[in-house]
């Protein structure tokens, strides 16, 4: 039996790793108000969701597509480096967002860090390279 849908995979497998990324993390910016500065908790639920939603969007594209640029020879090694030199330089996140607290709202500062990590994640895989729906194993070994 084939499912309607497969064969055509996800939006990241029909429009390519990269777009699907961008949307998301663009989506994201545009949420940012209702995530962080929503009248009532009920709103808060919302934004909160759906900024996950587009985070998740995002970050979860991201193993198909260290994975589709990694050489063959590479493949078990790069996309587990990749993700703990990022996970290096996310560590850092709280206490700059606690020292931007110091100067405004804990919200504000929330936001505005998600704005710039956002803005900033959007434009290095917007300029990056892709390698959509590439062949695994097809490369020489040395």
């Amino acid at each position: 039996m084939r499912l309607p849908w497969r064969g055509d995979g996800l939006y990241s497998d029909r429009r390519g790793r990269r777009r699907a990324m961008v949307t998301a993390l663009l989506i994201g910016v545009l949420l940012i108000p209702l995530w962080v500065f929503a009248p009532s908790l009920p709103l808060v639920f919302v934004g909160a969701f759906v900024m996950q939603f587009m985070v998740q969007g995002a970050w979860g594209v991201i193993p198909a597509h260290i994975n589709e640029l990694s050489p063959d020879q590479l493949r078990g090694f790069f996309p587990g480096f990749a993700y703990q030199l990022g996970v290096l330089v996310a560590a850092g996140s709280p206490y700059f967002e606690s020292l931007m607290a110091k100067r405004m709202t804990y919200g504000q500062a929330m936001g505005l860090f998600a704005l710039v990590v956002l803005l900033f994640g959007s434009l290095v895989i917007a300029f990056g390279p892709e390698q959509h729906s590439v062949e695994f194993g097809r490369s020489k070994s040395g």
